[in-house]
């Protein structure tokens, strides 16, 4: 195949450079794709841009110049901003175009949005992700999506160069924002019974450190206790994901099982959880810091304690 017989690369833009969305943009130029950007902190977005890549003062004008648009905010509030706010997305898109949307949020609200957008002429595909900060930045992104096969036919490469993992569900959007609730489901569970199990640990007298090395080579490790509990070792609350993210994403849970009332007692006492750290003003830090709702025990600090390891990161 010559080089006028190769379909083009497709134009690509992100909206949300948080933890996850820069670290996607970063992976899509690392790619060879030419990336526009737009987040709400310019500053963030023209660091981005540095190293190649451009800015665009608004979703709307990042939209008009670009075949797949990826969504990386943190609600379907956010999402309604930028596709249908002021100086909104969804107007600007160009009849088969792609919106990825890779928030959590409620299923049928997202299949909603496919039937929107398809009144413009715009294709979308229902698409979270799971992987953390670093997979993203590396192309290394698990992506749970379900949409239209022409969403696909267009947005493919794109994906491929994100992910380790394109999972496709259906022929529909919803399914994809299912799959990532039952995640989220176990993610938050998996998170606060870590903290349980390292306060209740630290309570004991057992050393922090060597609690977490046992653990870590035994049956009861799990993902989220060897990548949280890290964190509380380390004293850093920095938010790679947020408390307030799981206030959100557990309450899709509980929402997404009242209907057809099931029973999900595990999930409530987890969210549960997180609220009362947000209620006590952690909401803003990582979410291992649900395990300082425990009290009468002493956390490790971090080493350099003048550093302040809380503040906050947006558009996650």
């Amino acid at each position: 195949m010559n080089d006028q017989q190769r379909p083009a690369r497709a134009r690509v833009g992100v909206v949300g450079l948080g933890a996850m969305g820069l670290g996607m943009a970063r992976s899509l130029r690392t790619a060879g794709y030419d990336v526009g950007v737009h987040d709400l902190r310019p500053e963030v977005a023209a660091d981005f841009a540095r190293g190649g890549g451009t800015v665009f003062a608004s979703p709307a004008e990042l939209a008009a110049g670009v075949d797949v648009l990826i969504g990386v905010v943190v609600n379907a509030a956010q999402v309604e901003s930028v596709l249908f706010g002021d100086s909104g997305a969804a107007e600007r898109l160009r009849p088969g175009s792609v919106y990825v949307m890779c928030s959590t949020v409620d299923p049928d609200w997202s299949a909603e949005l496919e039937d929107r957008l398809g009144e413009l002429g715009v294709l979308y595909l229902d698409a979270p992700i799971s992987g953390g900060a670093v997979r993203a930045a590396a192309g290394e992104l698990t992506m749970m999506t379900s949409g239209r096969a022409a969403a696909y036919d267009v947005a493919d490469p794109v994906l491929e160069a994100m992910s380790a993992t394109v999972y496709r569900l259906g022929d529909h959007a919803g399914l994809g924002s299912k799959v990532k609730i039952v995640n989220q489901l176990l993610a938050g569970v998996h998170i606060a019974a870590a903290a349980e199990a390292m306060a209740l640990g630290i309570k004991a007298g057992v050393p922090a450190e060597a609690l977490y090395e046992v653990i870590t080579h035994s049956a009861g490790n799990s993902w989220m206790f060897e990548n949280r509990m890290a964190h509380v070792l380390a004293g850093d609350y920095t938010p790679l994901s947020a408390v307030d993210i799981f206030v959100k994403d557990l309450g899709l849970v509980l929402d997404s099982a009242r209907p057809q009332k099931f029973p999900l007692p595990l999930s409530a006492t987890a969210h549960q959880m997180f609220l009362q750290a947000s209620a006590g003003g952690l909401g803003g830090e990582d979410d291992s810091a649900v395990i300082k709702i425990f009290p009468g025990i002493d956390l490790p600090q971090p080493v350099n304690e003048s550093q302040p390891t809380n503040q906050p990161k947006k558009e996650d």
